[in-house]
Formats: structure tokens, sequence, C-alpha cells
């Protein structure tokens, strides 16, 4: 009896610790589970956050409507204020697609006298037929225009479109930079303001 009785005490000394180092290696997996779930979280929303990054990145690299654009480019500041005069800017900035000629400001102050009289409240009729002048309806890349071509502008009459030693031209205005991207179709600046007939 006093034999078993050491027996027993170290069959549950052992007993216990054999529990307790279980619990111990326990309590470890699940602690290493969890912290291996933790850095699984963290993992996969970095991920999301590079991929919302990368959406917003993308949508802001696309290109702006006509009107953004041209409001973004210092040297057409004439023409965005002169939409503006006339009332236009909204066209510009919707999803119908458009091919602009936009002429400089130094297009503009070519003919500034012309532009003074079009910026006064009682000519918004004539600044509107002049502006429309520059704009085609649907999208005219450097590409598609070919020598002698006509284009009906939103005014009513038609430009010609020119060949000339190497450069486009649109009447008698040059294109200096072609096929500018736009959401909403496409805009070539031109070195003149070209007039209509009928104004």
């Amino acid at each position: 009896m006093k034999f078993l009785k050491p027996v027993t005490m170290l069959a549950l000394v052992l007993a216990v610790a054999s529990v307790s180092f279980t619990s111990c290696d326990s309590a470890e997996k699940a602690k290493k589970a969890a912290e291996e779930a933790a850095a699984k979280t963290a993992d996969s929303l970095a991920k999301v956050a590079a991929e919302a990054q990368r959406v917003a990145d993308s949508l802001a690299a696309l290109p702006k409507s006509i009107a953004a654009t041209a409001a973004g480019n210092p040297a057409l500041g004439t023409l965005v204020s002169a939409l503006g005069a006339a009332g236009l800017t909204s066209v510009f900035e919707g999803t119908t697609a458009y091919t602009v000629f936009a002429p400089t400001n130094d297009a503009f102050s070519a003919v500034q006298k012309t532009v003074d009289m079009l910026l006064k409240p009682d000519n918004k009729g004539k600044l509107t037929n002049v502006l429309k002048y520059h704009v085609v309806e649907g999208t005219f890349k450097a590409a598609d225009l070919k020598d002698g071509q006509k284009l009906k502008t939103l005014q009513g009459e038609e430009l010609t479109v020119k060949m000339k030693d190497g450069k486009v031209m649109i009447n008698d205005a040059e294109v200096t930079s072609a096929d500018v991207a736009v959401s909403n179709g496409v805009v070539h600046v031109i070195s003149k303001v070209v007039v209509p007939k009928k104004m």
C-alpha cells in the first residue's frame, strides 16, 4: 500500500504535468494561429487598399471632358472664357462626342478687336455662332482628316480640310497640336480663329 501511494502520486503528478503541457501547447498553437490569421487579414487589407489606389489612379488618368481639358490648358484660356460667356461650357462637359478645333490665346489675340466685340453681352448670338463654327459633331482624329474634306459644324456652315506642305489646315488655320485626348471626342489646337460667313 505504501508503495502504491508514491506510484499513484507519481502518476497523478505526471497526469497533471501532461495536461498542463498539452494545455500550454494548445495555447501556443492557438496564439500562433491567431497571429497567422491577423497577418493574413492585414495582407488582404493591404491588397484591397492597393487595388483601390490603382483604380483611383486609373480613373484620374482617364481623359477629361473637352471643357475640363480646355480649362486645364493655359494656352486655351481665352477659348474657355469665350465658352463661358456664350453659355456653352456645359455642352462640352457632357457625353456627346465632338471634334473641337481650338484656337490658342495667341490666335484670339490676333483678332482682339473682333474678340472684344464678340464678348459684349449684346453679341452673345454672334459669339455662339463663331464658337460653334469650331465644332463638329463626332470624333475626327487627324488620321480621319483628308485633303478637301468638308466638315459640317454645329453652326451650320462647313470647314474645309487642306493638306499643305505636310501640315493639316482647317480653312486657313494650321493644326498645331492634333488628337488631344478627351472623354467626349477629340481636340485639335489651331493657329487661327476661323470665322463663318454668317455670324
